[in-house]
């Protein structure tokens, strides 16, 4: 089965929907498949510094080149892929990350009267194994169904002919509540047990088409017969197995044999995005998703007809159903159908979803490749010594001194990274004097980088002149890494570029993508800037003289203006209304703040 693979870099970009993932090594071998709600999140998770504490994901990670992924549509789906890829792989970490246990099977033992039961151990000249499985909930859901639709034995006892002769045994509850029908007594013949050990061995081996047909035609003759409480029998038998299998896309016997063939086009169209899903016994066996590059004046049927039929040719897929969201005409002996509802509906549904992600993450992908052009042009005009990766912004906000802050942006490959912007409350500077609160914030952001052992950035933008720039180059100065980290400053009027110990600014283009990245820096650092003052300045806003008043706490300061709206209606209150609102003790501190014009 061909998934879309990534790199183990780019484990970010994996989508958050359930699915399955294999990771890969150097030489292509899978060494593990997993399920998850969320893609994203469950291989992120193998990269983190706790997982990667034991050792046996450490050594896992480390064997990591790629990973493939299929999205699916629910968890349960991917539990079964899951399951079915394991048992085709074997891939060796399967085994060592679970606690050093096997998984465990089902076996069905060669004895007289055999018997199915669940285990972890593997011995072959004790019967036939099933499995294994992943899930021990899954498997104990078939042991549960096979139960429900036959009467198995669950007791040990050695059945051999001799033995139910002399009578050596009694019947037990199971077969009392009518869970078994007593061969240990001989009230069940050996060929009767027999045949339904055959069909819960068909039903282990994922062939419950062929169960229901049988169910199908027994129920009908029993039916015939007029025997119609063993017709009845049948007809639960087939209700519960059908249940069973519409639990899930992924194995479901209702669909048969079929190809599915889902087609999305680029926005420019100039390539069509495939996904084809094989489908075999119900179980999606092969997925694959592809682009197809057209040439001038193709037809997008014509395409898709030929990527089908290569498709197929590759898979070997004689199938005799197609199921596709696109109408596809010219072939012979192969139905194709665009369903309109129920399951064959919701296959084409996650088939179309694998090729729309496919799209999207080829076009994120050559989307994000200018993003390094202009980073590479911002070197060049800077003569910066390496790839400005990380950029960071200051700017400074405040009003006639008032409330003074600053801001810091942090671009990573060119796009904000919101998670690094930081704000900072002037603490040092009085009044309004942006050179030393440029140079406070400056000191403080990069001598808390230094103290942690923390990376600097490739480049520091300072929003404002001359003057700014230079306080920022004593901030670097004190901290002795001056000459380290490259920092020019940005003049708003005509975008001049200024360098340090340079009094001549540097003119870029204003067409070009380096001043545009520069420009965006800085209205992106001012946006911040201003938004943070604004939040501080209508935090103020609510204070009153109130707030200097020894007694008089943040409720009885509510209560107040609440009443009174103002100060000043405050102040014109009678002394029986304030002893009302707020008691006694509390209307003698106001009245004392009244009289020391503290109010």
């Amino acid at each position: 089965m061909q998934f879309q693979r990534y790199s183990r870099e780019d484990y970010l970009k994996l989508p958050e929907k359930p699915g399955i993932y294999k990771f890969l090594d150097k030489e292509n071998t899978i060494i593990y498949v997993g399920k998850a709600k969320s893609l994203k999140k469950r291989v992120s998770s193998y990269f983190t510094k706790a997982n990667l504490d034991n050792r046996k994901t450490y050594r896992l990670v480390s064997e990591i080149k790629q990973i493939e992924f299929v999205i699916v549509s629910s968890e349960f789906d991917a539990l079964l892929l899951e399951n079915n890829l394991i048992k085709e792989h074997q891939p060796r970490y399967n085994i060592l990350l679970k606690d050093d246990k096997s998984f465990p099977s089902i076996c069905i033992t060669n004895e007289r009267f055999p018997r199915i039961y669940s285990t972890r151990r593997i011995d072959h000249s004790k019967g036939e194994y099933f499995g294994p499985y992943t899930s021990v909930k899954a498997m104990n859901g078939v042991l549960d169904l096979i139960r429900k639709l036959h009467k198995i034995r669950t007791c040990k006892y050695n059945l051999s002919e001799e033995n139910i002769k002399k009578k050596k045994f009694k019947v037990c509850l199971e077969y009392h509540i009518g869970n078994c029908l007593g061969p240990c007594e001989g009230l069940q013949s050996e060929s009767d047990y027999l045949k339904d050990i055959d069909e819960a061995r068909k039903i282990l081996k994922g062939k419950i088409g062929i169960v229901s047909r049988s169910y199908k035609e027994k129920m009908q003759a029993a039916s015939e017969e007029l025997k119609f409480e063993l017709a009845q029998s049948y007809k639960d038998k087939l209700d519960r197995l059908e249940k069973f299998q519409s639990r899930s896309l992924i194995v479901n016997q209702k669909i048969t044999s079929t190809d599915v063939f889902t087609m999305t086009e680029s926005s420019n169209e100039k390539s069509l995005f495939i996904n084809y899903m094989k489908i075999e016994n119900g179980a999606i066996v092969n997925s694959e998703t592809i682009e197809v590059k057209k040439k001038i004046e193709e037809d997008n049927a014509d395409v898709f007809r030929f990527s089908i039929f290569d498709l197929r040719k590759k898979y070997g897929s004689n199938n005799p159903f197609i199921l596709t969201n696109y109408p596809v005409e010219g072939w012979e002996n192969v139905e194709v159908i665009i369903p309109k509802i129920g399951d064959k509906k919701k296959l084409v549904e996650l088939s179309h979803k694998n090729a729309l992600f496919f799209k999207k993450e080829k076009f994120s992908r050559k989307s994000a490749q200018p993003n390094e052009a202009i980073l590479q042009n911002l070197q060049s005009d800077l003569k910066l010594p390496e790839l400005p990766v990380q950029i960071e912004c200051f700017d400074n906000s405040n009003i006639q001194g008032t409330n003074p802050v600053a801001s810091m942006v942090c671009f990573i490959d060119g796009k904000p990274s919101k998670s690094n912007y930081r704000k900072f409350n002037i603490k040092t500077v009085k009044g309004p004097d942006d050179f030393a609160s440029m140079k406070e914030v400056v000191g403080r952001r990069y001598s808390y980088l230094k103290n942690e052992g923390l990376p600097f950035p490739q480049l520091i933008v300072i929003d404002g002149g001359k003057g700014q720039l230079s306080a920022a180059c004593e901030a670097l100065k004190e901290l002795s890494i001056y000459g380290q980290i490259p920092i020019i400053g940005i003049a708003k009027k005509l975008e001049e570029i200024y360098f340090p110990d340079d009094d001549i600014p540097l003119y870029i283009s204003k067409k070009s993508t380096s001043l545009k990245l520069i420009q965006q820096l800085r209205d992106e650092a001012h946006r911040f800037a201003i938004t943070f003052h604004r939040q501080k300045r209508s935090k103020s806003s609510y204070s009153s003289a109130l707030d200097e008043i020894s007694g008089i706490g943040t409720k009885t300061k509510e209560t107040l203006l609440r009443e009174f709206k103002s100060i000043s209606r405050l102040k014109q209150s009678a002394e029986k209304d304030l002893i009302d609102l707020i008691g006694k003790s509390k209307t003698n501190i106001v009245l004392e703040a009244i009289k020391k014009g503290d109010l």
